[in-house]
């Protein structure tokens, strides 16, 4: 079987950024797919389940809701090593472009104190997993630490 194009990324060099990890055509139309990467691969503890189910919960909400981007979001979801998350968006779009998108989310998952959207046993198989302060504390440190001072290192994949 060949390899799939995200197994050949070098993870070990891999820092917490947004790379595009592929482009699509469907349907005629482009859909851009983003690796929003959170934390180091292989060299940070990776996120728990927890607040991974919490930011995509409350990531989801935001992005389909966006005025701008909410009919051209397809997915947003964890990624399986829980090291961030994949966003799928309708359109031809470089890392760069969706850096203010991504600062919004994150500024508003940081700041998030109501109820999470969803977090009920009729609207979610596991709604118990849920940690609101430590999505919270994860978008903030990512929000800080990496997109409000955001270098070309952590937009494109290393070579």
């Amino acid at each position: 079987m060949e390899t799939i194009a995200s197994f050949t990324v070098d993870h070990l060099r891999l820092l917490p950024g947004i790379y595009v990890s592929r482009q699509d055509i469907v349907g005629g139309e482009t859909v851009t797919t983003f690796d929003i990467r959170m934390t180091r691969p292989n060299y940070e503890p990776v996120m728990n389940t927890a607040e991974v189910h919490t930011i995509e919960h409350l990531g989801a909400t935001f992005l389909r809701n966006h005025a701008k981007y909410g009919e051209k979001t397809l997915y947003f979801g964890p990624m399986g090593c829980r090291t961030g998350f994949y966003l799928l968006l309708t359109g031809n779009y470089s890392s760069e472009d969706i850096v203010p998108l991504l600062k919004e989310m994150f500024s508003f998952i940081a700041s998030y104190t109501e109820d999470v959207p969803g977090a009920s046993p009729v609207c979610c198989g596991n709604y118990l997993d849920m940690n609101l302060p430590m999505a919270r504390f994860l978008a903030g440190k990512y929000l800080d630490e990496v997109l409000d001072r955001i270098t070309p290192d952590r937009l494109k994949y290393p070579q």
